[in-house]
């Protein structure tokens, strides 16, 4: 079954769920899932040069794939799950570190060289090369992880699957998202980035850039190599003002930067003990 054919029956069946009854409409919904779980499909994708595009249609295939999966048992040792959807498997093969009790869900994707310490990625997120998953930390349904990230310890980063046409969060190659940051509602992080901890930012959050004389606001989308921390900004309510949630821009990624975001290179090699 070729890829137009596949998107198609997916989104006849999305749209009349009765669909699902037939063997050809399941074999496309389960084709597109193991397409995204070998990395061959991806919920969204960036040109060359262009913006981010969504592939609605692959969300739409989750959506249904959880219809019709029936829950069952699965055992790893003495732990036992009862879900939907298995972990991924062939991870020594693909050249890919999980440390335990880290879990890649089946339909997630991780390149080889990724490493996910004990943290979870969820089915149609992508994890690039190089990158690190640390622990406790998040990696939302369709989720895209660019290349040589560190998402530091407890970062939530969280799933969109709906409505399937809106963006996922994504992070661009190079980005460090330092620990307990939380990232929700489509957000876009730039290349090398840089968000120190406890920064939160979602759709609606003014992502304020204060390095120069007049203030320059952004939402939904982090600038390329900008160093970002929490803040606040004042707004008046009817009961007095009070200072709601901000991200401040307080400079951009420079050589010193660099070389202290590097340092966490050491965990990335399969060399080193760690």
């Amino acid at each position: 079954m070729n890829v137009d054919e596949m998107r198609d029956r997916i989104r006849a069946a999305f749209a009349d769920r009765e669909k699902l009854s037939e063997d050809e409409t399941r074999a496309a919904v389960l084709a597109a899932i193991d397409g995204l779980d070998r990395g061959e499909l991806r919920v969204a994708e960036k040109p060359d040069g262009g913006e981010w595009i969504v592939n609605d249609w692959l969300k739409e295939a989750i959506l249904l794939y959880f219809s019709i999966r029936g829950m069952e048992v699965m055992e790893a040792g003495a732990l036992e799950f009862h879900d939907k959807i298995p972990v991924k498997h062939g991870l020594r093969k693909a050249n890919v570190r999980v440390v335990p009790p880290g879990i890649a869900r089946y339909g997630s994707f991780l390149e080889p060289g990724a490493i996910l310490m004990p943290g979870y990625v969820n089915i149609g997120a992508r994890v690039g090369a190089g990158s690190m998953i640390d622990t406790w930390a998040t990696v939302g349904s369709c989720a895209q992880v660019g290349r040589d990230v560190h998402v530091a310890g407890g970062v939530g980063i969280g799933g969109v699957l709906e409505p399937p046409s809106a963006r996922p969060n994504i992070i661009e190659d190079g980005a460090f998202i330092g620990s307990r940051c939380i990232l929700v509602e489509g957000v876009i992080v730039g290349e090398e980035a840089v968000l120190g901890a406890n920064v939160v930012i979602t759709s609606s959050t003014p992502i304020i850039d204060v390095t120069g004389s007049t203030e320059v606001v952004h939402k939904g989308r982090v600038p390329p190599r900008s160093v970002v921390i929490p803040g606040v900004r004042a707004k008046k309510f009817p009961a007095g003002e009070y200072g709601l949630p901000a991200a401040l821009i307080i400079g951009t990624r420079t050589e010193t930067t660099d070389r202290k975001v590097s340092l966490n290179a050491a965990l990335r090699d399969y060399g080193v003990q760690a």
